[in-house]
């Protein structure tokens, strides 16, 4: 589909959309912009995120960078939206990290509190944030959250174990919160399977043909997959879907396969 086909749900709306300088999180604001969202992108180096914001029409992105559990950082993000824009209507927190690959029982301890400390607690820290700041009258513009979880959250996944044990745990935060804040907020999830990323890159190099061989859908997914489902989910076509988590794997858990 190309982006002339694309529907303006986003009219007039802003979005923040964390850890978007490349990857999953690329393609969900390249989509929330497509469909006429000003978005406010996020990630830890200036260059590369100055560079992807260049990529945008003219007036329709910003970047803010920084590390996403600096709480510096997020409250620099959200002063500057309700500064510049007056308001948030859609937050996505994709921001993720997987440092160590290996068996869970063998982890270090403090590689275990950084993965649980950027994918849960920053992905609540942003929350918060949003629907706290006065400024952004998130509440108030019936806000919409989404949180990227991740089909290793549901299965576990060799290699990956306490990455997947902290994706489990954004899964049920998107839950708890979707009760808590309706019916003025909705907050939804995406699960991935293995998407075409650089960050899952160890998961495919060298032998897409054989991890592609366990998706019915038969290939593996794309940014441009993800920002399709984060667009439905944060739009009005999705005004009666909360608490839901959209496992977005081309069939790959149904067949029995995992991450």
């Amino acid at each position: 589909m190309s982006e002339s086909s694309f529907g303006r749900r986003f009219e007039g709306q802003v979005a923040l959309v964390t850890g978007s300088s490349r990857g999953i999180g690329l393609g969900i604001a390249r989509r929330l912009q497509a469909e006429g969202a000003t978005v406010v992108l996020t990630a830890r180096k200036p260059e590369p995120l100055a560079e992807t914001v260049a990529e945008f029409p003219e007036d329709t992105a910003i970047g803010i960078a920084g590390k996403a559990d600096d709480p510096a950082h997020r409250t620099e993000a959200f002063d500057t939206i309700a500064k510049k824009y007056g308001r948030l209507d859609v937050l996505v927190t994709n921001v993720g990290i997987n440092p160590v690959y290996g068996d869970t029982v063998d982890i270090e301890l403090d590689a275990a509190r950084k993965i649980l400390e950027v994918n849960v607690l920053g992905t609540l820290a942003w929350i918060q944030g949003a629907v706290h700041h006065e400024g952004l009258k998130f509440r108030e513009n019936k806000g919409r959250i989404l949180s990227i979880s991740s089909v290793a959250g549901q299965n576990p996944s060799k290699g990956i174990g306490l990455y997947g044990v902290s994706k489990a745990a954004v899964a049920h935060l998107v839950k708890t919160l979707a009760v808590e804040l309706g019916p003025d907020i909705r907050v939804n999830g995406i699960a991935p399977a293995v998407v075409k990323t650089r960050f899952a890159t160890a998961l495919y190099e060298g032998r897409e043909a054989e991890v592609t061989a366990a998706y019915p859908a038969g290939r593996l997914g794309t940014p441009e997959d993800i920002g399709a489902a984060a667009a439905y989910l944060t739009s009005s076509d999705s005004d009666w879907i909360t608490a839901q988590i959209l496992t977005a794997d081309g069939g790959l858990i149904t067949a029995g396969g995992t991450a």
